[in-house]
Formats: structure tokens, C-alpha cells, sequence
């Protein structure tokens, strides 16, 4: 088993990933299936592992936003459905249709520029609706009634699905929510008068999945709810199913000194003891993600909460310590000690975002390890 060079690192517990991939499963109608969100490296967590993980768990398919994270899983051996939900190249889709990848479409243009005859198989194709999100898609009948046909007239073009994006599923107010449900059925009666071949339908998000599992069409999209986070905090009080954290952030103290009262600590001297105070010092910065406006943020060492003083470094930081500590002594920065619990939500809080941020911006330097059923199945050390 590959093995790193440093004592920071990233734990994934696969268990979680299937736990709340099986209570999602429990949520849903028999017969709604699952594309597991694999994108932007699995939020951070990995993603030919959560990917394997989420298929044994009963995913159907994977979705990411980009051409090449698709890639990456195809040539990891995955031959499942997958989906780019983002916007990719005309002149890349051939290489696409030759790995049976499926993309996303809702340009006139877009289709137009692919070329049929560099086509070597079926281009699969999701169209994208635009019911309120306003990123990407097509947000009239006039727009679908120019679209459609040209994939109708092109044997080299198959339309798999038609999929949209709720903006505001996770809200206490379900307003927007129901006007863009209206918008979708507006489309879709139009759709269904002047296409007549089976899609499939995709609508929802992790919020939406698990907050109106009757509403849902032929399939859902698991994204931040299948690594154990609530997409907001109406949902999570509402707590529509069970779901467990499958990342944690783990360090080591590497320096314990104690200093004296006046001393200042780290760039700018913008912490200064104001007693004898311990100082312990971990090898982890913003470098790894771990950025500089969570100075003052507490972290935990011997199952207790201890502040960070002074300015973040590149690679280091430092905490006041209530007591020394062993060189080695375990700092968990994202995670439990005990009775102890610093969550993913509170560090997004702490710097005034959404928890989907925060795993997804501790870098490739950290190295990951996959754990399942208790024990270490793989360490993925991008920096060798």
C-alpha cells in the first residue's frame, strides 16, 4: 500500500458514503434510480474511490461537471452511465461519443458545430432546461423547437434525458422552488407534444431528493448529502434522512514550546501571549487549504478545543495549548476527539460560506486515506 511523507492528511470513510447512499435508497420510490455526483474530485474526498464506493452502494450512474473528470473515471476502468453537467467543447464531443460519455446540451449552435461524420459511436446527449437556476439552459419553447429537430434529423445523436436544477430546494420557503417546477412542467408539455421518443427526466438536487422523494422523475442526482452533509440548515433540521460525514482533516503536533508573556506569534505579530502559554505548532497551511482567515478557529487535541494564534503560514500553523503535549500528539482539525466534534459545517460557518467549500479546498497535497468497515483500504499521495 502507497504510503506519504508528512503528518497531515484526510480521512474518507467509505462506510458513510454507502450508508447514506442506502438511506437515500430507503428515501426514494422503488423505482427512482441514482446518479452519484462525482464531480470536482468527489467534493474533495476522491473520486474512482467514492465513485467504486457509491455503485456497490446502488448507484446507477455518476455525474461530474467536466469532460475531463469523466476521462479520468472512464480510463480508471468505470463503464457505468456518466454524465458531464457542464458545458464541454463541440469539437471534443467525438472523443466523448467514443467513450460512451453522455453530455449535456441547450446550444443551437453547440450542435451544429459537432461534426457527425468524426462521430465513431452514438452521441449520448442530456438536454439542460434553465427553469430559474439562469446558468445554463434552454429557457424557451422557441429555443427547444430549434434544438430538437436538428437531433432528430441526426441518426449520430441520441437524447437520453432532459434534466434541470432547483436554486432553491434546501429553502424554508418552497416559492421559487414550486414556480420552477411550473417552468419545468411548461416545458416538458411542450416537449411531449412534439418529441415522441422515451427519455429519461432528472430534477433533483440532494436537497430536493430527500426533502420530496415523490416529486422526483427517473432518476436523482446524490451530491453533497452522499459524503454525509446537509445541503443548509433547514434541511438538516428537518433531517429527512440519516446522514454521516465521510471526511475528516487529521494532523500532528510537531513543535511544543512554552513562551513568555509579550511574545508575539507568527507573520505580522498579530498574536501576543498573555501569560506563559504553551504554543504547539502543526504542519498544515494554506497552501493545503487550510486558509488564513481561520485564524482564531479551534481545533482539537486530546479531545479538548484549542484556538489558533497568529497568522496561518503556508505551511504551518500554530495553537495555544492548555498544557504540553508529546511531540506527535494527535490534532484533529476537521472531525471527533472524544465527546468532541469539529464539524464541516461549523469551519464553513466560521468563514461565512457553504459546507460544499470547505472539503473541496483542502488540496492535493493532503494526502487521502480510505477507510472502510474500520480499517484502512487505500492512501491515495498525490505529491510524490
Amino acid at each position: 500500500m502507497e504510503t506519504f511523507y508528512r503528518d497531515s492528511w484526510v480521512e474518507v470513510d467509505l462506510s458513510a458514503i454507502e450508508y447514506n447512499m442506502n438511506n437515500l435508497r430507503k428515501r426514494l420510490k422503488p423505482d427512482t434510480k441514482i446518479y452519484a455526483v462525482v464531480k470536482a474530485n468527489a467534493y474533495g474526498h476522491g473520486d474512482e474511490q467514492v465513485a467504486k464506493k457509491a455503485l456497490e452502494s446502488g448507484a446507477d450512474g455518476l455525474a461530474v461537471a467536466l469532460l475531463d473528470e469523466a476521462l479520468k473515471l472512464r480510463r480508471a476502468g468505470f463503464v457505468c452511465p456518466l454524465l458531464v453537467m457542464g458545458w464541454t467543447r463541440p469539437q471534443d464531443a467525438p472523443l466523448a461519443a467514443e467513450l460512451e460519455i453522455s453530455l449535456t446540451v441547450f446550444q443551437e449552435e453547440w450542435l451544429k458545430k459537432v461534426d457527425p461524420s468524426a462521430l465513431s459511436k452514438p452521441l449520448k446527449l442530456h438536454m439542460k432546461w434553465d427553469t430559474g437556476m439562469g446558468r445554463i439552459g434552454v429557457r424557451t419553447t422557441e429555443e427547444m423547437d430549434r434544438i430538437l429537430p436538428i437531433i432528430k434529423n441526426q441518426p449520430s445523436f441520441v437524447l437520453e434525458a432532459v434534466f434541470t436544477h432547483f436554486a432553491t430546494a434546501d429553502d424554508a420557503r418552497l416559492d421559487y422552488f414550486e414556480e420552477q417546477e411550473r417552468r419545468f412542467y411548461k416545458l416538458l408539455n411542450h416537449f411531449e407534444r412534439v418529441w415522441s421518443e422515451n427519455v429519461e427526466f432528472h430534477t433533483g438536487n440532494s436537497a430536493a431528493s430527500m426533502r420530496f422523494p415523490e416529486r422526483m422523475k427517473n432518476f436523482v442526482r446524490f451530491g453533497i448529502s452522499m459524503y454525509g452533509l446537509y445541503p443548509s440548515d433547514v434541511v438538516k433540521e428537518e433531517r429527512p434522512i440519516d446522514l454521516k460525514p465521510a471526511f475528516s482533516l487529521q494532523s500532528r503536533l510537531v513543535h511544543v514550546k512554552k513562551l513568555e508573556e509579550q511574545e508575539s506569534i507568527s507573520y505580522g505579530a498579530t498574536y501576543q501571549t498573555e501569560d506563559e502559554e504553551w504554543i504547539g505548532t502543526i504542519p498544515l497551511g494554506y497552501a493545503d487549504g487550510w486558509i488564513r482567515k481561520l485564524q482564531g478557529l479551534e481545533v482539537l487535541v486530546d479531545g479538548k478545543r484549542h484556538p489558533i494564534v497568529g497568522r496561518i503560514c503556508m505551511d504551518q500553523f500554530m495553537i495555544r495549548l492548555d498544557q504540553e503535549y508529546p511531540i506527535g500528539t494527535k490534532v484533529t482539525l476537521i472531525g471527533k476527539q472524544g465527546d468532541e466534534e469539529v464539524t464541516t459545517d461549523e469551519v464553513a460557518d466560521y468563514l461565512e460560506t457553504i459546507n460544499y467549500e470547505v472539503p473541496c479546498m483542502i488540496s492535493h497535497r493532503v494526502p487521502r486515506l480510505f477507510i472502510d468497515g474500520g480499517q484502512i483500504v487505500e492512501i491515495n499521495n498525490p505529491v510524490k
